[in-house]
């Protein structure tokens, strides 16, 4: 059996993260033993249970839906909420330790990207710039050309692939966090 494990540290928005990958090949198996920590609680009112990343707070849903229905959730689930849009690889760690931290057994879930009108050029459900990404080696493929929305997790922790859209997964919905003068200049 050939098992070896690595260890990845990342500097997160000034705070370490050490996240230890165990692969066990022969298996197919994927461990993971965390330091994550988890970003900030959301500043906003009523929301506690959701996370600050960057100008966005996340919440993690362990309900798997379809792409379309867990979007329809997020919309619910906050005003100006969708599947999350992710912006910088700090994110998309903050993300993944959100992940870890729920379920560490099954990281996949969607995030809010998907390919506009099978044109090979990815969007947000948020509207926001596609100015980030991150795929798996390979990725995206539109394997079966029925693959059209983005998922987190898929064989390589951390990077993203296309999938079908109406596969069920775990997802992560996310709001853009609206700040008063007070908050900005940090005097609240």
């Amino acid at each position: 059996m050939k098992s070896f494990s690595f260890l990845l540290v990342t500097l997160l928005l000034g705070h370490c993260s050490v996240l230890t990958i165990e692969r066990d090949e022969a298996a197919g198996h994927t461990s993971l033993s965390s330091g994550c920590v988890l970003p900030k609680q959301c500043p906003m009112t009523g929301y506690e249970d959701w996370y600050r990343v960057g100008s966005r707070c996340v919440k993690y849903f362990g309900n798997p839906l379809n792409f379309s229905d867990a979007e329809y959730n997020c919309r619910n689930q906050a005003p100006g909420g969708h599947l999350v849009s992710v912006h910088n690889s700090e994110a998309n760690d903050d993300l993944l330790c959100i992940v870890i931290r729920f379920n560490p057994q099954n990281l996949r879930i969607w995030i809010g990207g998907f390919e506009f009108f099978q044109s090979g050029r990815f969007i947000w459900t948020d509207g926001s710039s596609w100015n980030y990404q991150t795929w798996t080696p390979g990725e995206p493929n539109n394997w079966n050309s029925r693959e059209d929305c983005v998922e987190m997790n898929f064989n390589h922790v951390g990077k993203w692939n296309d999938l079908a859209c109406h596969d069920k997964q775990n997802y992560i919905c996310g709001f853009k966090v609206k700040t008063t003068l007070t908050q900005t200049l940090g005097l609240d």
